[in-house]
């Protein structure tokens, strides 16, 4: 019985360990950009002229992969309740926050636990969160039901509310 718990329980954990480090990131940020620079642990990257950075802390098994969006001042209320409301709804992997006066399309996850495909999933979805800042907000083309998504009675689809902004 003992034998039948390891296999089904704790074999699949030591099968499936990821073990990511910033050695193995910074081979898929290179692959992933147009260029990179900077050193373990802190990168800036750039995908079509956008820029990403990417922060970690091997130590606290922490990283986070982030891109600029706009000076958070210069957003309407309007604007930032679209945010929030992308958040639970396109936004998915990725959110928007906002930090030193900046707005930001941010992943955040444990380092060591992360896959390629994940990071390279995360840095898509940074990427696809910020040049859709201000129209569909989506960072896939995967959303969750929403009121402001459905139907009205007529059988058409709402408009697209489409936002002015500042990039910075």
């Amino acid at each position: 019985m003992k034998k039948l718990y390891f296999l089904f329980y704790i074999l699949p954990f030591c099968v499936f360990s990821q073990e990511m480090n910033n050695e193995k990131l910074e081979m898929i940020y290179t692959k992933a950009s147009d260029s990179i620079k900077g050193q373990s642990g802190a990168w800036q990257f750039y995908i079509k002229q956008i820029p990403l950075m990417s922060i970690t802390d091997a130590n606290h098994n922490r990283m986070r992969i982030i891109s600029p969006i706009a000076d958070s001042n210069n957003l309407s209320d309007e604007l930032i309740k679209a945010a929030l409301v992308a958040n639970f709804h396109t936004a998915l992997d990725v959110k928007y926050a906002v930090s030193d006066g900046i707005l930001w399309s941010v992943f955040i996850h444990p380092l060591k636990e992360l896959s390629e495909f994940q990071v390279k999933d995360a840095v898509s979805q940074v990427y696809q969160a910020n040049i859709n800042f201000g129209s569909t907000f989506a960072s896939t083309s995967l959303t969750f039901p929403s009121g402001s998504n459905k139907e009205n009675g007529e059988g058409e689809k709402k408009e697209e509310k489409k936002y002015e902004l500042k990039k910075i």
